[in-house]
């Protein structure tokens, strides 16, 4: 008796569960204030985007003039460009690592079992409930986790350059730039309520947790290597440090790969490894 209801749910809870993702996206995209707002680019190569509403919002509550926040996110969004427009392995690299978590989400159907003879087949509403109490969350592997790791090292890195070029860029420029950085990096920190929400629907969090010691280690660089020699890191995705290594950015600026950078000793193209 119970075959019938569990198919039921599994249909009408894959329906549920969908239209839920699909209403947190569309609240996820109401919170962005330009295309590459995530961290990963949404539109096409070296086409920049900024939404005026979600700037305006970012703004309240900081006492800077509007102007001064519209020019904050132009000049993160035109690095975001910049960096992917000179690193074309980058927006692939992600791409792979948020498609190797998603490949591996799965639903728990042990839990179906558990309820199938509590529910009333005849009650939507009995599944709803079940649903919003959490039967369909879906359940993390040991891969997804690795996957989710390499994701959030990659942001965190990708945040930490846009970071340290803005500041270098703006710092002494914008009168209000040390105020709106704080603000993005604690916003890329905890993220808004539909990402938040987004998260605990499918469990990816698209938040660089280590911007702050990412930016260290980028600005550690720089200072070492010069502009060129920070930026020759991104020649390869087999160069850029790894989650340990933001444990002790500045160390690793001091012992990071070799100056000369012989990047012929790598296997395989850059734009495989993103593959």
């Amino acid at each position: 008796m119970a075959g019938p209801l569990m198919g039921m749910m599994g249909q009408v809870g894959g329906l549920i569960f969908g239209g839920q993702v699909g209403q947190a996206l569309g609240s996820l995209a109401t919170e962005v204030v330009s295309a590459t707002d995530i961290g990963i680019p949404l539109g096409p190569p070296g086409v920049a985007a900024l939404l005026p509403e979600s700037i305006r919002a970012l703004g309240d509550g900081l006492d800077v003039p509007l102007d001064q926040v519209r020019l904050f996110v132009a000049l993160r969004e035109a690095a975001h460009h910049r960096l992917f427009g000179h690193v074309p392995w980058l927006a692939g690299h992600l791409s792979t690592a948020v498609r190797a978590y998603a490949e591996g989400i799965t639903i728990d159907t042990s839990r179906f079992e558990a309820l199938a003879g509590q529910l009333d087949p005849s009650d939507p509403e009995a599944i709803q409930r079940a649903v919003g109490e959490g039967l369909f969350e879906p359940t993390t592997t040991p891969a997804q986790e690795a996957a989710l790791a390499r994701l959030e090292t990659a942001l965190a890195l990708v945040e930490g350059w846009v970071d340290t070029v803005t500041a270098a860029a703006a710092a002494t420029q914008l009168p209000a730039f040390a105020a709106l950085q704080e603000t993005m990096r604690r916003r890329r920190a905890t993220g808004g309520p539909a990402e938040r929400t987004f998260a605990s629907l499918v469990g990816l969090e698209l938040r660089p947790r280590r911007l702050r010691e990412a930016a260290t280690l980028w600005q550690a660089l720089g200072e070492r290597r010069g502009i060129e020699g920070r930026d020759a890191i991104w020649s390869h995705p087999d160069l850029l440090p790894t989650a340990a290594d933001l444990d002790d950015p500045a160390g690793w600026a001091e012992r990071g790969p070799d100056d000369t950078l012989d990047i012929s000793a790598l296997d395989g193209d850059p734009e495989d490894s993103a593959e």
